[in-house]
């Protein structure tokens, strides 16, 4: 399939959405309104229409238990369209328009970082569930999705320790959470020895297409004799024409091992996964981990999708532990005023779906294990590597000179970038 067919089919799922909508709405009773902020067309939308279903899914399943303080949720859907600037106009609409108690959504920081101060102007509560880069604290956003040191910094430790790769190709979007991540593991690599000249750092468009000449020189980069490896942010529809160029080099997953932070079962599903096996990814969740609860879950996704070949994927469970985190945290405060739900949210556990209990933590982050899967053919993936428990997520880098003294915490110091050293909040 190629990766415009690739999309299409993701378009076609977005057709879930309306439709499902109308279930949500008890017309004599108040509804409590919950915003999907999620991609269903362009570039992203392969990645973020099935956030926007699995969305539908939980409040279906709240409303199916009364709700939330005896109100049936409402979901109100929007389609930034891929479109960084629309992100903050759909953003506004929802909470000013809307009037929603909370919004689920974004997936790259550009669209995160877009919101941002829609959310602090208006004072309304994203739930973002996405991998990202870090140094980043706000008060109106919980981040259920990896911070570098619970994907990045582990994928290298494993790829040096059980791979013993000695040179990195750092290939990545050129956004903010490739660059910002490739500087965080580019000072990592260095501070545990690595040379210079054994990193190679390469940014390429939103949708490239042509990986020629940019494989051709990740292959001659990894010529030199030493292990090398690809730690890829590469995101979106993009990865499908990269993985296939690098099949036809023929470079092996046994020759230049490739690890994705932004590539897992939804990215594989309906593709032709030959030229990817053998390669890695590291998430916080993978569809294949044998527990009751991501049984469970799938058998639920599965019945409300009436489709059995629908997959789950790890940023589908961060939107599961926060949208429990938040009925817990409304449930809680008694209301859905954003400062009392703000402030009940920190300390909140909820189950995850790999046999842990995930927490929010003080800085708007929570706990996760991580875990590096290989690719195989049915598009899922085999577990060769786990930590040991769950990690708490950081919110500051401390690979960063102007990070490493930073401490977030909005329970205490109602900070999210308080300085160790100068005990001021404000950063630097």
């Amino acid at each position: 399939m190629t990766w415009k067919g690739w999309l299409s089919r993701a378009a076609v799922a977005g057709g879930l959405a309306l439709g499902t909508l109308t279930t949500t709405v008890a017309s004599a009773q108040e509804t409590i309104k919950v915003g999907i902020l999620h991609s269903l067309s362009g570039t992203m939308a392969i990645s973020e229409t099935t956030l926007k279903d699995v969305m539908l899914m939980l409040i279906d399943e709240q409303n199916k238990k009364g709700g939330v303080l005896g109100k049936k949720l409402e979901a109100v859907v929007v389609d930034p369209a891929s479109n960084w600037p629309l992100f903050a106009e759909k953003a506004r609409e929802l909470i000013a328009k809307d009037k929603v108690s909370a919004v689920f959504g974004c997936w790259t920081s550009v669209s995160r970082k877009s919101v941002l101060p829609v959310f602090k102007e208006l004072n309304s509560i994203l739930f973002y569930p996405v991998q990202y880069e870090g140094e980043e604290s706000e008060r109106n956003v919980f981040y259920t999705g990896a911070a570098p040191n619970q994907q990045a910094i582990p994928a290298v430790d494993y790829l040096m320790k059980e791979e013993k790769v000695e040179r990195w190709v750092l290939e990545g979007t050129d956004y903010v959470y490739p660059r910002t991540t490739n500087k965080i593991l580019e000072a990592y690599l260095k501070a545990k020895g690595v040379k210079p000249e054994d990193i190679s750092i390469n940014y390429t468009p939103f949708g490239q297409s042509d990986w020629q000449t940019r494989v051709a020189a990740i292959k001659s980069f990894g010529s030199a004799g030493k292990k090398t490896a690809v730690v890829s942010t590469v995101n979106g529809d993009a990865n499908v024409p990269f993985y296939k160029e690098l099949a036809n080099q023929g470079i092996k997953a046994t020759d230049i091992p490739v690890v994705a932070f932004s590539v897992g079962e939804e990215e594989l599903a309906g593709i032709d996964t030959k030229p990817l096996l053998g390669h890695l990814a590291a998430w916080n969740y993978f569809m294949s981990i044998d527990t009751p609860a991501n049984k469970a879950f799938i058998e639920k996704w599965h019945a409300y999708t009436k489709n059995p070949k629908r997959v789950t994927n790890d940023p589908m469970e961060a939107h599961y532990i926060g949208f429990n985190m938040w009925v817990k945290a409304v449930e809680k405060a008694g209301t859905t005023d954003p400062d009392k739900v703000i402030a009940a949210l920190p300390g909140i556990k909820q189950d995850n779906l790999t046999g842990g209990t995930s927490e929010m933590l003080a800085n708007h982050h929570i706990t996760k294990p991580v875990f590096i899967g290989e690719i195989k053919d049915n598009g899922q993936f085999d577990v060769v590597w786990k930590t040991d428990g769950l990690i708490p997520g950081e919110a500051w880098s401390k690979q960063l000179d102007g990070s490493k003294d930073l401490e977030a915490d909005w329970v205490k110091l109602n900070c999210g970038n308080y300085n160790t050293k100068t005990k001021k909040c404000g950063g630097a």
